[in-house]
């Protein structure tokens, strides 16, 4: 009986210090976050586009420098044709010097001529040349960025698949008990059912899992670069106790309460986020008791630290 006096106790207390301000500031922060989550997602596709585009503009400016060259080729063909004519020239109208003062005067004005139209060549030769040190400077920096790009890509990639790797191991030892990781969309996520981590209807964190958790931490810990949104999920279900209100007051009570735990294990509180789902993003039909056992959970998504791969588009 005493225990029960002070379980109440306890619950009433709890329920006092979630006040209405705490809750709409939890709302707010995790509206941010699912936008900042549906902008990565975004921003993990666009990645890929912009790389194909700017290995389009490549093949563009490559086509466009082998026209160059080959126009160049011409031009200097033609000025060599025509400079050949004018030393041909140049030598008759030497061997002329002694001819009529009228085909010395034709002689000369085709020279001038000439003259004048190697001119025009090589204005134009020089024209096309500053074209093709510009497509080729232009062509230099978009390889350039291409290839810092994928760079990026590659690392952020490796990244992440190394995290799943230190988050999978970590967890190895609840494999089986409704806990799962997964890599997908530049992002892993760790999934844990409520049977590992709560009682039906509570929101405090069962021994077993705050063993998960804490070992979940070790890794993120080591991970600081790392974003971590917390997701309470509840069923379909209503909440029927008298402590909160509903399912979305549940969800968010049991995703701060994993917050709490990675906090005391040495998580910085800047890398996390705690967001309530209630019973409205379901993983499986709340048809059966599997289903609603499936969407009775906690999701931890980490996500990679995007700031050099924006920097570098916004360079672009």
């Amino acid at each position: 009986m005493r225990k029960i006096v002070s379980i109440i106790l306890l619950l009433s207390f709890f329920t006092s210090c979630v006040s209405k301000k705490v809750y709409e500031d939890l709302e707010r922060k995790y509206n941010r976050l699912s936008n900042s989550n549906s902008e990565l997602i975004d921003q993990n596709e666009n990645l890929v586009a912009e790389r194909n585009k700017l290995q389009h503009d490549v093949k563009n400016l490559e086509g466009a420098i082998q026209d160059l060259n080959d126009r160049k080729a011409g031009v200097e063909q033609a000025y060599n044709a025509a400079k050949d004519r004018l030393d041909k020239l140049i030598a008759s109208y030497d061997a002329l010097q002694t001819e009529s003062a009228s085909e010395l005067t034709e002689k000369a004005n085709t020279i001038r001529q000439l003259l004048t139209e190697l001119e025009t060549k090589e204005r134009l030769l020089e024209t096309e040349n500053t074209r093709l040190l510009k497509l080729q400077s232009e062509l230099e920096a978009r390889s350039q960025t291409i290839a810092e790009l994928q760079d990026l890509i590659a690392t952020k990639e490796a990244k992440m698949n190394a995290l799943k790797n230190a988050v999978s191991n970590a967890l190895k030892g609840f494999e089986g008990k409704g806990l799962t990781v997964t890599h997908k969309n530049g992002k892993v996520y760790v999934s844990m059912e409520n049977k590992l981590l709560f009682d039906s209807g509570s929101w405090a964190v069962g021994v077993q899992g705050i063993d998960a958790v804490e070992k979940l931490a070790v890794v993120l810990v080591q991970n600081q670069d790392i974003e971590v949104l917390i997701e309470g999920h509840t069923d379909n279900v209503p909440y029927s106790g008298t402590t909160i209100i509903d399912n979305w007051d549940l969800s968010v009570k049991r995703a701060t309460a994993i917050v709490r735990i990675l906090q005391n294990k040495g998580v910085k509180p800047i890398q996390i986020t705690a967001a309530g789902r209630s019973e409205y993003l379901p993983v499986q039909s709340n048809a059966t008791s599997d289903g609603k056992a499936k969407n009775r959970r906690i999701e931890i998504i980490l996500a990679p630290n995007l700031d050099k791969i924006n920097q570098l588009l916004g360079e672009e």
